[in-house]
């Protein structure tokens, strides 16, 4: 099974770290944010990468290279001076990530989720890992009923940033700049997006205050 990071967004919320830094090298616990997630997904059976770049991604590519250290191969899917959004990056590195499933992590997200190999039930497009509303999003994104997302529920979570996505979710798109939203909310009405709950640490590391508040955690605990 494959994967893929997302990091090629410019990061404005993290100004002025990331005038200089691109936001997957910024470091917690004395390493960079990307490197916790590229040695989570090795631990999880995935051997091939693919990473996305446009902001600093020299720097990215610089750090990382073949991915030899982490037991991974590492291709990178460089998409110009003005990233393609969630969606359209996603498309642009459909061709390294082949025809089956395979996993989708945000560059900024800390967890200690198990990547593992999942199988999809016919139908289905894709898969959201979600977590209980943090306080800088208190009304979550979706809900769920009977292992399917739904827009609206009883209870709603938030889409943590990690997912298992099928090639065919992208049916149709074009190479161009796109959100992935409209695609889950179109997958979504078909009864095609499924869902789990994670409840286990996960941090949306996306301003200065939590990523220094991770850090401090992570130094704290050795």
């Amino acid at each position: 099974m494959k994967a893929m990071i997302l990091a090629a967004g410019r990061g404005d919320r993290m100004r002025p770290l990331t005038d200089e830094t691109p936001k997957p090298l910024l470091t917690v616990g004395g390493r960079p944010l990307i490197d916790y997630q590229l040695a989570a997904l090795a631990s999880g059976g995935i051997d091939e990468v693919v990473i996305n770049l446009s902001w600093l991604g020299a720097k990215i590519r610089a750090m990382i290279g073949t991915g030899d250290k982490y037991g991974l191969k590492i291709t990178y899917s460089d998409e110009g001076a003005e990233a393609l959004e969630t969606g359209g990056g996603i498309f642009r590195a459909l061709p390294w990530l082949g025809p089956d499933p395979f996993w989708v992590v945000n560059g900024d997200v800390f967890a200690d989720f198990r990547f593992d190999l999942r199988a999809f039930a016919p139908g289905v497009l894709g898969h959201l890992v979600m977590v209980a509303n943090p306080a800088h999003h208190p009304r979550g994104d979706f809900s769920l009923a009977d292992g399917h997302i739904t827009a609206r529920g009883p209870r709603s979570w938030t889409y943590s940033g990690i997912a298992v996505l099928h090639p065919d979710l992208f049916a149709g798109a074009v190479d161009a700049r796109f959100p992935l939203a409209p695609l889950l909310d179109a997958a979504i009405e078909r009864r095609a997006l499924t869902g789990e709950v994670f409840d286990g640490r996960w941090i949306d590391v996306g301003t200065p205050e939590r990523l220094a508040a991770l850090d401090r955690a992570l130094s704290a605990s050795g």
